[in-house]
């Protein structure tokens, strides 16, 4: 069977980097969502402030629904951040509000890396729902030119993916700037909001590897039906 193929061999770095990811942000997140800041100051004051110093005045700082459930929507130009980052006054929500705010001064700034990603989205959004599918086909059929335009797709989600590691990598490094240089958070704290933030920049490593890996399994897979 095609889920249970010797290919499925090569995710397994992927998968372990994801379990050890998902370990280290939530083990983060949780004890510096427990830590209050000294300033107590919320998420959404500190979006608002990194954003009025950036001399970013059309940004709407919002609540949405759920958890770890905070953006920044370019084209809204809307940054919604969870009820617990919004009215949190913990290192860990900060943290968080100030990564998005890194975001919102890269569209300001047009930020190379955010552009393209962005660019890119609808067509990795058409290839992520059509790559598998033609490829299976491609590989039930035995119809090559199937396989090759489903390894094509694929690589789009690679790409994405690829570009989305300088993306979040510099909105961290914006964040945590803006919260030295506007002493939103002091000493120690600066460290767990790090701590949390590089954290979670690990989650889009192993997204990285992952989709590289399960490109790299496609072309094997493909290769073999020759």
């Amino acid at each position: 069977m095609f889920y249970f193929d010797r290919t499925i061999i090569l995710l397994i770095p992927a998968i372990i980097v994801s379990a050890i990811a998902q370990f280290k942000i939530s083990s983060a997140y949780n004890k510096y969502s427990k830590v209050t800041n000294q300033r107590g100051i919320t998420g959404e004051q500190a979006a608002i402030n990194i954003l009025k110093a950036n001399g970013i005045y059309d940004v709407e700082v919002e609540m949405v629904n759920g958890r770890m459930t905070d953006h920044y929507d370019p084209r809204a130009k809307k940054l919604r951040l969870s009820q617990e980052v919004y009215f949190g006054t913990s290192i860990a929500a900060v943290g968080i509000a100030s990564h998005e705010v890194g975001h919102a001064i890269q569209h300001n700034v047009s930020y190379t890396p955010l552009i393209l990603r962005n660019a890119i989205v609808p067509a990795v959004n058409f290839g992520a729902g059509f790559s598998w599918i033609l490829f299976l086909l491609g590989l039930i059929m035995g119809i090559k030119p199937l396989l090759s335009i489903g390894i094509v797709l694929f690589s789009l989600t690679v790409i994405f993916q690829l570009i989305t590691l300088p993306v979040e990598f510099n909105a961290s490094n914006r964040a945590i700037k803006s919260i030295k240089n506007m002493g939103l958070l002091v000493g120690n704290e600066v460290n767990g909001a790090k701590s949390v933030l590089s954290s979670a920049a690990l989650t889009y490593v192993a997204a990285a590897l992952m989709s590289i890996m399960s490109l790299l399994r496609l072309i094997v897979l493909a290769r073999g039906d020759e």
